[in-house]
């Protein structure tokens, strides 16, 4: 078997659909309700892509999860801010994944310039609050009954998580695709 984390690209979208609709159609994860489709799916990967990492986990061919960050809000401010996500197969749950997965996307976070990850959590939700805990999250807040589905309001908890000090004045963060090339990033993902 060999395992790779690498930078999605658009074959993976159908993979990447197949693990995120059952958190859709059976789960609170997301708030999403009605499934994107493969071709919104690559839509997505394609737009982030240019400014942040979508990474994924790669068994032999075979996406068995992925950890994507994106634009936490839109004024220019919060550039220094990204909101985290990590699914995962299933079947493949419980074998470390998300750990290695999710720590590769925070540390080119990291080269990118970021200062700050947030994850944002429906609660209860114990495994992944105890996930972002053990990788240093720390809680900054809950939004209270914000979430209707599945017949009943939901919480949402929000976690963050310093990824390096925050300087005054700030160097502009990278963009994803300038990364893309940089000798550091292909270390991270194993390439060179």
């Amino acid at each position: 078997m060999t395992a790779t984390i690498r930078i999605a690209r658009d074959e993976d979208a159908a993979a990447i659909h197949a693990i995120y609709a059952p958190h859709i159609t059976d789960g609170v994860a997301t708030f999403e309700t009605e499934l994107p489709g493969v071709d919104a799916m690559r839509e997505r990967i394609r737009a982030r892509l240019p400014n942040y990492p979508w990474l994924v986990w790669d068994e032999d061919g075979e996406v068995l999860a992925y950890a994507y960050a994106g634009r936490f809000r839109e004024r220019a401010a919060y550039d220094w801010i990204a909101e985290t996500s990590i699914y995962v197969h299933a079947d493949a749950q419980r074998r470390g994944i998300a750990r290695r997965l999710y720590t590769t996307l925070l540390e080119t976070m990291r080269l990118q310039g970021l200062t700050q990850a947030v994850g944002v959590i429906t609660v209860p939700n114990p495994v992944s609050v105890t996930f972002h805990e053990s990788l240093g999250f720390a809680p900054a807040g809950v939004w209270r009954q914000c979430g209707w589905k599945l017949g009943q309001w939901w919480d949402v908890g929000v976690w963050q998580l310093t990824l390096q000090a925050p300087t005054p004045p700030p160097a502009p963060v990278r963009s994803f695709a300038a990364l893309a090339d940089d000798p550091a990033l292909r270390h991270l993902l194993g390439l060179g």
